[in-house]
């Protein structure tokens, strides 16, 4: 019994995290529009569990750790083709123009791809030079860990800025929270690194960050959002009265023509 208990237990760490986007996913797609879930919590987390695979190589924790690590990768790859597909191009853009490169505002997904894959090679030679010494397996741990103890970092900051929670499903935020304090378990009864418990701690202080966010802001849409929506309209609005194909000038000048004529004719 204790085996099946333990089975359960490891194929929902592999596979729980990854479900937890799947509503936020299909609420974007369902709105069409991505406003008000940062994209830097895909930055997050894949770099983070690229790096946590490659620390699977010097320290071998458990599989499903890792399997979670690399189905993680793969929901947040779709999440984030979703997420640029449906953006608002008008809607923080003074934000991103900030940063350096326009890290992580990039225009296109292949963009996103080879900065990962770049990664994944300077990682990958890493080890190969440094491998053997544990403490750059240590280092690259905490590494890994700490950046994804930041997840819900950039959340925080964008409700904070924008005083709303709107765009954050609340079944994203409770598995976030219900999702880290799971896992936090999960390292101390099975004796995982040191690096996971004290990450998974860090992880589920500002998870509360976000809860008391979404008890006091709620989720009103926010003015920029709207604008954007405003502005959108008013472009294809014009777009629709100025774009007028020859065709449809030469209707439109035969028909003032014929009016014309009517009048004359009733002079």
């Amino acid at each position: 019994m204790g085996n099946i208990i333990g089975a359960l237990t490891s194929i929902g760490i592999a596979i729980g995290p990854p479900l937890i986007y799947a509503d936020q996913a299909w609420s974007i797609i369902k709105k069409q529009d991505s406003t008000g879930f940062s994209r830097d919590v895909c930055a997050i987390i894949l770099i983070a569990n690229i790096a946590r695979c490659v620390f699977w190589l010097g320290n071998r924790f458990e599989l499903a750790l890792l399997f979670q690590s690399i189905f993680l990768c793969l929901s947040m790859l779709v999440l984030l083709f979703i997420l640029l597909k449906y953006r608002k191009s008008d809607v923080d853009t003074e934000e991103s123009s900030r940063r350096p490169f326009h890290f992580w505002d990039w225009t296109s997904f292949g963009q996103y791809v080879e900065f990962l894959a770049g990664l994944i090679v300077i990682l990958c030679v890493l080890y190969l030079i440094f491998g053997g010494h544990e403490t750059f397996i240590d280092i690259l741990g905490f590494i890994a860990l700490g950046i994804e103890s930041q997840l819900p970092t950039p959340q925080a900051f964008s409700n904070f800025r924008r005083r709303s929670c709107y765009g954050l499903r609340i079944s994203t935020l409770a598995g976030w929270l219900g999702g880290d304090i799971f896992k936090t378990c999960y390292f101390f009864f099975k004796k995982s690194p040191k690096q996971f418990i004290i990450c998974g701690l860090i992880t589920i202080s500002i998870d509360l960050v976000i809860v008391a966010q979404m008890s006091i802001y709620g989720t009103p849409r926010p003015e920029s959002a709207i604008e954007g929506d405003d502005e959108s309209s008013f472009s294809e609005e014009r777009q629709g009265l100025t774009d007028l194909t020859p065709d449809r000038e030469r209707e439109r000048d035969l028909e003032r023509e014929g009016a014309d004529g009517v009048e004359e004719g009733r002079r």
